[in-house]
């Protein structure tokens, strides 16, 4: 009986193992994926500036995309258009576009959509980061209002504290 229990504290040390191998793929995998929709969202972003890419040109590229390799996925003209304004939403913002790689495609675009201010973005992106929130999870955080109640929970607050408390978002 003692060997089956040692035998299965070491499978469940491998098990553990294993697993957090899979996040940490997972987790570089997100991150090579968000780099590649920032880096095609700034390419379209310069394009339709100076060389006045519309609608017709990014369908046209989306076509060609899919043509040439129908394995990829993801880059309908929808999605290219997001990807350009993912980047146009986070190019300037020095705080905010790293932290971006470290949430997934769907987290982005909710907290890009619907968030008005850098704080109430960063508030959401760093939360989303600290406690791995699923989409649902986001969405609920966004939907119960998490950052008007802590940003008015701490109105009572002096400058200089609300600024400590703040900082830490």
């Amino acid at each position: 009986m003692a060997n089956i229990d040692n035998s299965q504290n070491s499978f469940n040390e491998v098990l553990t193992l294993i697993q957090q191998a899979k996040q940490k793929v997972y987790t570089q995998a997100n991150k090579i994926l968000m780099e590649l929709y920032w880096n095609v969202g700034h390419y379209v972003s310069e394009k339709t500036n100076h060389e006045r890419w519309g609608k017709s040109t990014v369908s046209e590229l989306a076509i060609y995309i899919k043509k040439q390799d129908p394995s990829i996925g993801g880059f309908s003209p929808r999605n290219i258009w997001r990807m350009k304004q993912f980047y146009e939403t986070y190019a300037e913002n020095k705080k905010l576009s790293p932290l971006v790689t470290q949430i997934s495609w769907t987290n982005n675009l909710i907290i890009m959509s619907g968030r008005k201010s850098d704080e109430e973005k960063e508030f959401y992106l760093r939360e989303t980061i600290k406690n791995n929130y699923s989409k649902r999870e986001l969405e609920r955080q966004i939907n119960s209002a998490t950052f008007e109640r802590i940003l008015l929970g701490n109105e009572k607050l002096s400058p200089v504290v609300r600024e400590l408390v703040m900082s830490q978002y």
